[in-house]
């Protein structure tokens, strides 16, 4: 049994078993995938039999609705609640996401979800779109704030922007979010009038 495949350790099989599943699933569809990933090998990680996974979800789709669901962005989400930043600090800072175990960035789980599911009516879909149109909106506040004369377009540009930069590395196997995160400042900075950059940078200093 590879390290991928041992389950806790230490954990009587019929107590928390919903969450060991959905614990299960998080390691097991980031490292390798939602396709790649059979029921068997899940139950194995989990220490759960198929007949308790089935009794806490009806089928595999329901659990990776419940794994998007569940799935916490607030490494990028976070960022726009930062104090310590001025507004145009918080729009760069998204494009600094943590680095993953190999050392790259690694792909956002909407997006990777999105591709292998090829469904855009299933369950795990919809909560992707919904998380897109929430970073794009947080961005479009925080662009307002920084005093973007457009801060909706600018919004759509800085997301689409934060998604090519992760696909890009996972496709390249290397590191695009520098190359993004100048980009940004390109568009951040055209998109703002100076005399709004001059105003909140007098105010923070």
């Amino acid at each position: 049994m590879t390290e991928l495949e041992k389950g806790p350790q230490g954990l009587r099989r019929g107590r928390g078993a919903r969450e060991r599943i959905i614990s299960a699933s998080q390691q097991l569809f980031r490292d390798q995938g939602i396709n790649r990933t059979g029921m068997d090998q899940l139950c194995a990680v989990a220490q759960v039999s198929k007949r308790t996974a089935y009794q806490h979800f009806t089928n595999k789709d329901e659990l990776v609705a419940e794994y998007l669901r569940r799935f916490d962005p607030g490494v990028t989400a976070g960022v726009f609640d930062r104090t310590d930043l001025t507004p145009r600090e918080r729009l760069l800072a998204v494009f600094e996401p943590p680095r993953g175990k190999e050392g790259l960035t690694p792909l956002c789980p909407y997006i990777a979800a999105s591709v292998e599911l090829h469904d855009p009516e299933h369950p795990a879909s919809q909560y992707a779109r919904d998380y897109k149109s929430t970073i794009a909106a947080r961005l479009a506040d925080t662009a307002r704030e920084a005093g973007a004369t457009d801060p909706e377009q600018l919004g759509e540009q800085l997301a689409l922007l934060l998604d090519g930069a992760a696909a890009r590395t996972r496709v390249l196997n290397t590191e695009s979010f520098p190359t993004a995160a100048a980009i940004a400042a390109v568009l951040i900075d055209n998109a703002i009038p100076t005399t709004a950059r001059e105003g909140v940078n007098t105010t923070v200093g």
